[in-house]
């Protein structure tokens, strides 16, 4: 069997969904026997990006401290990739999307002076992205369209997508209780507005919501569920431990996880493994290329009547939930850990 990092990249203080599907990668890599474990290289504050590129290139991952060589790597994002070595596969989960899809937004935060510095740095992000995603790699991977498609827009960088199964956590559906469940960071991305104003138009009362996550959100959520007049019936609870949100995802109708242009996301699968439909919408990336519409759950305009008109029918009728449950249980048995080694293995 196979000695093998699994490398990715954090900011001090920081615990992205990349450092989870890391982790769950080597869990299932040991699994199937082989020697795996974490390798963190180096990322830098914004504007000093390039400095972490070139630490990370010049890293040797060629053998362990106890000099037995490294048999293959799996890197998972920038600037990750930079590593160099023979058996290299990189299973993205996103580049720096502030020089890609996120780039106009950033902008606008920007003098004249500042957008033509940072137009210019974008310009060699890509270049150099480019370089490495199709040169320094054996064999490129993405954890969905999304970012396949991201890549074949800015790049001209061809991939294959392989999704990451829910982590191994024991799910369960104990209930379908009136309340829709959503877990998130609460940041302007990731659309809880969404949720709080189709709430607020509901003409059933009846159904509740509970949005678990902290960030920079949170003030100006409080402030709408007040002026909406929602109080007690939209709780923000916060941060969950996970016993306490796979306890959340057991006992709710439903799931919202409408993000705008997410990469992936654990949501969804932990809810199908949940027998519980999720409500997404079409312009949320990742979540599209896993809920079937009306089948799994539903893929709506993101607007707050499209969603208003599909929890009214939740509040009103258990069994939908209970049926678009139990096909997307099914469909998430279907994606396991060990499908993944077998593709991730050179």
């Amino acid at each position: 069997m196979s000695r093998i990092l699994v490398v990715t990249s954090s900011a001090p203080f920081v615990r992205g969904g990349h450092m989870v599907i890391a982790e769950e990668a080597v869990r299932a890599l040991q699994r199937a026997g082989h020697e795996a474990e974490i390798f963190q290289t180096p990322t830098n504050r914004f504007g000093r990006q390039f400095d972490a590129y070139e630490a990370t290139r010049l890293t040797d991952v060629s053998e362990g401290a106890d000099g037995r060589p490294i048999d293959q790597i799996i890197t998972m994002r920038y600037p990750a990739f930079a590593l160099r070595h023979p058996k290299h596969v990189c299973w993205l989960t996103h580049t720096m999307r502030e020089y890609y899809d996120l780039f106009d937004s950033l902008m606008s935060g920007f003098g004249r002076k500042g957008r033509l510095k940072e137009t210019i740095r974008r310009y060699f992000v890509h270049r150099l992205d480019r370089k490495l995603l199709s040169l320094n790699v054996t064999r490129l991977f993405t954890i969905s369209q999304t970012v396949t498609n991201r890549l074949d827009h800015f790049l001209q960088v061809p991939s294959s997508v392989l999704h990451p199964p829910a982590p191994a956590r024991p799910y369960r559906c104990e209930a379908y209780e009136p309340y829709v469940f959503a877990v998130s960071r609460l940041h302007r991305l990731k659309r809880m507005d969404l949720l709080v104003e189709a709430i607020a138009l509901m003409k059933d009362p009846s159904l509740k919501a509970v949005i678990a996550g902290e960030g920079d959100e949170e003030a100006r959520l409080r402030a709408l569920i007040r002026e909406k007049g929602l109080t007690g019936r939209v709780d923000l609870v916060g941060p969950l431990s996970e016993e306490a949100k796979l306890d959340h995802y057991a006992r709710c109708r439903a799931v919202y996880f409408a993000p705008q242009n997410e990469d992936y996301g654990f949501v969804t699968l932990e809810a199908m493994s949940s027998g519980k439909p999720v409500l997404t919408a079409t312009d949320s990336g990742g979540p599209t290329e896993q809920v079937e519409s009306d089948s799994t759950g539903w893929i709506l305009k993101p607007e707050p009547g499209a969603f208003a008109e599909v929890l009214d029918r939740l509040s009103g009728d258990t069994k939908v939930a209970e049926r678009m449950g139990a096909n997307g249980l099914a469909y998430a048995a279907r994606h396991t850990w060990d499908q993944v080694v077998s593709h991730l293995i050179l």
